[in-house]
């Protein structure tokens, strides 16, 4: 398996394993109505984009040639970023902020 491969697969798992996580975020709120329904709803849509623009990239790299993949992964690295700080977030809020209304 090549380095690109290698990578490939392991931007997919981590995606797939975010893409869980979110629809675990999103299962419990569709469970609860409160104002913090509509707040958590919109974080995870837009992680969701993140995701997409992300899944994107990964098959720019795909079908880049072997010698020009590592320019695409640059920018790669900075939407990966961005996509890992809103999906860590958008689970702590979601464990401070919406738990604590729920039991409030």
């Amino acid at each position: 398996m090549s380095t690109r491969d290698a990578y490939i697969e392991k931007a997919k798992a981590q995606l797939d394993a975010w893409n869980a996580d979110l629809d675990k975020l999103e299962a419990e709120l569709r469970k609860n109505e409160s104002d913090a329904k509509i707040q958590y709803d919109k974080r995870i849509k837009e992680v969701r984009k993140m995701m997409e623009e992300t899944r994107q990239r990964l098959t720019k790299i795909k079908g880049a040639k072997e010698d020009s993949w590592e320019d695409i992964k640059s920018g790669m690295e900075t939407g990966w970023r961005a996509l890992k700080e809103g999906m860590a977030k958008a689970k702590a809020d979601f464990k401070q902020g919406y738990k604590q209304g729920l039991e409030g």
